[in-house]
């Protein structure tokens, strides 16, 4: 076991880990240049020395740590992670069981009682995701946890944590059975081609698994769709087999392309009957709108901070004009999906830049369906922004 290091908590934030806040920042530590090394157990204390809770050292972008514990006397070891591993996986049995999905997540950080990490589950293959080198130092143990708790074909993982936040390009092979890419998943009977092998996206996003259903279930039949930052075209397949009339991905990089024929293939769907555009989005709203293009259902998915050669968009500062661009082409009665998955504000503001970019387009509308995160993606209330996915179905009109 590490030796640990007492962090003296400000006066001010003491209630708030007493009440079960799990991330440290390094502004509520009156001595935080005690920590050394990442991966080095803490122990939060108050001006007078009595223990609130015990953590590790891990510097990611959201800040210098995660609370483990409030027991003073528990140790951070091989039980402890298995333990943690274990309550996750009964939590998720359902989807074990579930013969129409084999693709879902695990652990979900904070939610299931240690930050700084994930584990996606892919048809027999596990998927690690490490966001510091902290919580990489206890490597060995998770894995182990892993291998006690159940049969698998292989172990993947990807590093994120350079010093810019970005994904460490190495072998992602753990252990196990390499996988034969793409690895074929099923979603609510949709299939799907991942790579767990190719970077730091493996081609879909699973914490989008219920928008996806709703929308192929409730939304697509017979609709003109567009599907922007559509990245491998999850959602256009979703609408395809849903009925669309027809589906418009379009997406920045190049690779979306050959991405979303696959996916289309994967599904048995006639690529060439569907549009796939690479272009900016923000230039196809300009094309659609010379060329008089109006649509159905229209997918607003973009990332939280994106820069292209033209522009930069932020979520927090761009999504209403994003919105206004999208409903210049949005049919009367049409749908807006907007999604975000930025942690930076909650789903009261989100409502805000939709209310406010219907008021500068002099349009009326009605949110008739909203989404956050699936219940396998389990947060906690006491750290509100793991619950970051916000997702607005919007009709245009009264």
């Amino acid at each position: 076991m590490k030796s640990a290091v007492d962090l003296q908590v400000k006066q001010k934030y003491i209630t708030k880990y007493q009440k079960g806040y799990p991330l440290v920042n390094k502004d509520t530590i009156q001595n935080a240049e005690l920590l050394q090394e990442e991966g080095a157990i803490f122990n939060l204390v108050d001006p007078k020395r009595n223990f609130i809770a015990k953590g590790y050292y891990g510097i990611q972008n959201k800040g210098i740590g995660w609370i483990l514990s409030h027991n003073k006397g528990e140790k951070i070891d091989f039980p402890f992670f298995k333990s943690k591993m274990e309550h996750a996986m009964k939590k998720r049995v359902s989807f074990f069981e579930e013969s129409q999905t084999n693709a879902f997540r695990i652990f979900n950080g904070e939610g299931d009682g240690i930050g700084g990490i994930t584990i996606d589950f892919f048809d027999g293959y596990y998927l690690i995701n490490w966001y510091s080198e902290g919580i990489y130092s206890f490597k060995e143990q998770i894995i182990r946890a892993l291998e006690d708790l159940g049969d698998y074909k292989g172990i993947y993982e990807k590093k994120r944590f350079d010093t810019k936040g970005k994904y460490i390009d190495d072998d992602d092979f753990v252990k196990g059975e390499r996988g034969q890419f793409p690895i074929i998943v099923k979603e609510n009977g949709m299939n799907y081609a991942v790579y767990l092998n190719d970077g730091a996206m493996v081609g879909i996003f699973l914490d989008q698994r219920d928008v996806r259903k709703v929308i192929r279930d409730k939304y697509a039949l017979d609709k003109n769709v567009l599907n922007t930052f559509s990245y491998t075209g999850a959602f256009s397949v979703a609408a395809a087999l849903g009925g669309a009339a027809k589906t418009t991905s379009v997406d920045l990089a190049k690779r979306s392309k050959s991405k979303t024929i696959e996916q289309f293939s994967a599904n048995g769907i006639d690529f060439e009957q569907q549009d796939i555009v690479v272009m900016d989005v923000f230039d196809y709203f300009r094309y659609a709108n010379r060329k008089n293009l109006t649509f159905d259902l229209v997918i607003l998915d973009p990332p939280s901070f994106a820069r292209s050669k033209k522009r930069t968009f932020s979520t927090a500062k761009d999504y209403p004009g994003l919105i206004k661009d999208a409903i210049s082409v949005t049919e009367e009665n049409g749908v807006i999906v907007a999604s975000t998955n930025s942690a930076t504000f909650g789903m009261k503001k989100f409502k805000g830049f939709v209310e406010q970019a219907f008021r500068e387009m002099n349009e009326k509308y009605r949110i008739v369906d909203e989404y956050s995160l699936p219940h396998d993606f389990r947060t906690t209330n006491e750290y509100p922004e793991g619950n970051y996915l916000k997702v607005l179905f919007i009709k245009k009109g009264n």
